[in-house]
This record gives structure tokens, sequence and C-alpha cells, in this order.
């Protein structure tokens, strides 16, 4: 079929007309499909349910660090901090293990920032202004903290190769109140891009007007690869920024949170053993350890980093089919119509759907008049607002392949609605 834009308003109409009707049949099905969030399906689930059972009364609980059963080893264990620093890429006397997420561990530093500051600087509630810059489309949770601490966002657009680094250097070089930026270097949330090395070594080689800027290194999809054989590979921060005479400047974040189950995982901060010490400080004040049988049941469920990738590629036999489903079923039904055009990532957990501009909410509305719960246009945005109206985030990992291929087909119907109305309008 030909791109739409060249079709004439009455062979728009004659197509609406087709469209609505089998548009009208998903409607009375009365289906309730969710591809909403990049939660872990539940076959996935059931791969880490031998890990509840490497620890029980008759366990040991001895480790390097003592018997995890009591108080104290603040900072983790150490067996917990080697096996994290393998999966994130860090030295484990770089480490400090924390909770059962990620995001929880992001927040808090973000508010130790807030009300204490980085490092003996001036805490960020005492200044006029904070900023944070954003790479877009973005990890919706993330604005969400800045946002609630009242943090001037500033979007960035992210090109296949990372965040466009001509304007994160012309902010972060000369604007001492930008104290942030948020990235996933891996597999971004919700593009997929891998961040290329020249963006990472120009990463590392920022010279912030602000001492206290710091780069929040989302690590989230490290290990989380579709195609195991042929992974992607993204330079290792940490080492590069203390390469270029930077070694406080970012914060390297990951967590088990979909590698075994969601709340209830291990998370870790990788980061300068100076950037350490000043966790500490509020640590020691906040709680005596986190979760100590936790990380030793983690530590003795995957051994080491091998383990755990032997464990991820189960994930990607059970992932890869449903990207690849939506793949098709987008190629098959919108390719060549010119009224859209997605990613098709090598790893994490979302696919990134760029509509006609001004598209997104009504797509993402007639989906769910079909049954069809999608992320809320907008989200990957700081502030929810899409200045185009056009990016939508498809989730493909919770629903079955049989209701994740239909709802993918309902999206496809809703897409073509929406764009006809769009240039019926024009």
């Amino acid at each position: 079929m030909k791109p739409y834009h060249e079709m004439s308003k009455e062979e728009l109409a004659s197509l609406k007309e087709q469209l609505t009707a089998v548009y009208k049949e998903y409607q009375g099905k009365n289906l309730s499909l969710n591809m909403a969030r990049g939660k872990p399906s539940p076959d996935q689930l059931d791969l880490s349910l031998p890990m509840l059972d490497v620890l029980n009364s008759k366990s040991d609980f001895m480790t390097a660090d003592g018997d995890v059963r009591n108080y104290g080893v603040l900072t983790g264990i150490q067996e917990a901090k080697e096996l994290m620093g393998g999966m994130m890429d860090a030295p484990a006397e770089n480490v400090i293990m924390y909770g059962s997420a990620s995001l929880t561990l992001m927040y808090d530093t973000v508010s130790r920032s807030y009300t204490h500051g980085v490092m003996g600087n001036t805490p960020w509630c005492k200044l006029d202004k904070v900023k944070f810059l954003c790479p877009v489309p973005g990890y919706d949770r993330h604005f969400a903290i800045t946002q609630f601490f009242g943090i001037e966002m500033i979007n960035i657009p992210l090109h296949e190769d990372g965040p466009d680094m001509d304007l994160v250097e012309q902010y972060v070089n000369n604007d001492e109140a930008v104290k942030g930026i948020w990235c996933v270097p891996l597999y971004s949330n919700p593009s997929g891009q891998c961040y290329s090395d020249e963006v990472v070594k120009r990463f590392a080689n920022l010279k912030p007007a602000a001492k206290d800027f710091r780069i929040y290194w989302d690590n989230a999809y490290c290990v989380h690869h579709l195609y195991p054989d042929h992974p992607c590979h993204v330079l290792d921060i940490l080492s590069e920024c203390e390469k270029a005479g930077n070694p406080d400047m970012v914060y390297k974040f990951g967590s088990t949170a979909k590698v075994t189950f969601p709340g209830a995982g291990i998370s870790a901060i990788a980061t300068s053993k100076a950037n350490i010490e000043d966790i500490k400080k509020q640590m020691n004040n906040q709680l005596i350890s986190h979760d100590k049988i936790n990380q030793l049941r983690h530590v003795r469920f995957f051994k080491n980093l091998d383990g755990i990738k032997a464990h991820m590629a189960k994930h990607a036999e059970l992932l890869r089919p449903r990207f690849e489903a939506v793949d098709e079923i987008l190629n098959r039904e919108l390719a060549g119509l010119e009224i859209g055009q997605w990613t098709k990532p090598q790893g994490g957990y979302f696919v990134s759907f760029d509509a006609l501009d001004g598209c997104a909410k009504a797509i993402v509305a007639k989906c769910k008049e079909a049954g069809v719960v999608m992320t809320g246009a907008g989200a990957t945005f700081p502030y929810g607002k899409d200045p185009h109206d056009s990016n939508i985030r498809i989730a493909p990992s919770f629903p079955s392949l049989e209701d994740l291929k239909l709802a993918a087909e309902i999206f496809c119907v809703c897409v073509k609605l929406v764009s006809i109305d769009k240039l019926l309008e024009a």
C-alpha cells in the first residue's frame, strides 16, 4: 500500500470505513490486554524460584563479613559486592550494596544532595535554581524523582549513539545550576540505544561548571541482552572518568530487579571512594544494614557473573520471541505507510514508537477503548509533556505471546485510524 499522505481524501475516507469496522470487532471482544509497563512475565519470574530454596533454617549464614543474620556490615557483604561489581563492570571496593530496588537508591542520592549537598558543597535546597539534563525519550521514573524535588528538567535529544553531547557539554560546562544528567547507557529506556565509545569518553571529559555535578548512570539493562551471543557493550564510565581526571563525577546504579524478582532483588551503587565516604555519612544515620540475607541468597544462587549470564540467557529465550513478534507485526501492518517509525532494540525491555506529530495521545486513548492499555503518551518526557505528542512506549514483556500479538495488531489499527484522521483534517 502506498504512503497515506499520497492518498486522496476519498481513498483515506474509504480506508477509514474499513478500519473502523475492524476496530469495532475488537471492541466487541471485551479484551483486557496490557502493554503499559516493563514487567517480567510469570514465566520469567519462575526462572528465579529455585533461589528461594537456596537458604533455609539449616543453612550456613556465615560470609567473609560474618553472620548475615545479625546487625552490621553497613555497605553490604563482600561476596555481594563482588557479584554486583562483576555485573556492573566495577571493582568490589567501589560498590555499596543497597536495598531491593535501584529506584530507591537513585531517589536517596538525589534527596541527600538536595538536603545535605554533595561532598561539602551547598545543599541544593539552598540554591535559587537546580537543573537536570534529561535525554529524551527517557525513563518516566527518573523524571518523577527530579520533578518531586522541584528540579528544573531540560530535554536533551537522544541520538543513535547516545545523548546530543554538544548540548550536554554546552549546559554542563557553562551553567553552574546544572547538577546532573539521567542516563540509561545500555538499551536506553524506551528506545534501546547503546551509548558509543565516543559518547562515553565525552561524558568522562566534561568540565562541569558545578563542582557537585554528577552523571546518574542507570545501568538498568547491563545484562538484559535479547541476543546474548551478540551483546551490545558500553565502555565503563567509572574508569573513563578516572582516566580523564574526573573520578568523582559519576554514580553508577544497578539492580537485579528484572533479573530475579522485582521488588525483592538487590541493588548497588558503584562510584569513587570519595563519593562512597560521602554516601556513608547518610547511611550511618539511616540504617545499620540492608537485607544481607537476601544478598547472600543472590550470591549462593548465581555464584558469579557467569551464573548471571546463564540465567539471563534463559530470560532472553522468553523475551526474544515477544520483541520479534512486535517488530514483525509493525512491519507487516505499517511499513511503507509513513505514519510511524519504531526501534528494534537488541536488549532491554521496550520498543519506542514515533507516530505522526499530534497523534500519540489519541492512539493511546483509542487503544484503551479497544481494551489495550499502553503507557501514557508523554510519559517518556519530563513533566509528561512530549512537545510533538508523537512518542509511545511499547512494553512487550508481560503479556503472553498470543495476547501480545493481538495487542500489537490492535495498536496498528489504532495508529492507522488516528493517522487518517490527522491527514483528513489537514
